[in-house]
């Protein structure tokens, strides 16, 4: 077995720690709208000049993808998600994937769910930022679809109504 003394054991924890600064951090816990049984929680992370977004939703039809956005307000009062408003696009850009140079702040990757039902991710965008500028996503809305973004259909992606509603909050 391995032994590794305390001050070297803390070094590398240093060194790898530093190879990835952190920054702010957002979460949202996403909560079904009515009718629905999507949940699940997703953080904000900033990582240098990215942020890294990661999470777990469930609830979601098996061996499916859906349009996933952040939007302008941070309100889920509707109990349908409208109270979002439209998807957050600060920087007054075409709805597209999130994988492309062009695409609002707000448009994230699709969720692909599993065979039970549930999306694992995590990916970085340098699209959107934690705690400042004008891409900033605290107190904006996060919102799950019931349908696959489409990508050409603006401004929304034709994914259909919100099956899950956050805010997303500081820390």
């Amino acid at each position: 077995m391995l032994k590794i003394s305390a001050p070297i054991a803390a070094a590398i924890l240093v060194s790898a720690c530093a190879a990835y600064p952190t920054g702010p951090s957002a979460s949202a816990q996403l909560v079904a709208t009515k009718g629905n049984a999507v949940n699940g929680m997703v953080t904000f992370t900033k990582q240098g000049n990215a942020v890294m977004v990661s999470g777990e939703v469930s609830g979601l039809a098996p061996n499916t993808e859906h349009g996933f956005h952040i939007h302008e307000k941070g309100d889920c009062s509707s109990g349908d998600g409208m109270s979002t408003g439209g998807h957050f696009n600060p920087t007054a850009k075409a709805h597209g994937a999130h994988e492309h140079n062009e695409h609002h702040a707000g448009d994230l990757a699709s969720l692909k769910a599993d065979a039970n039902g549930v999306a694992r991710f995590s990916y970085t965008s340098s699209t959107i930022s934690v705690g400042d500028g004008a891409t900033d996503v605290i107190g904006r809305g996060l919102i799950v679809h019931r349908d696959a973004d489409d990508f050409k259909t603006q401004p929304t992606g034709n994914s259909g109504p919100r099956v899950a509603c956050a805010v997303i909050v500081k820390g």
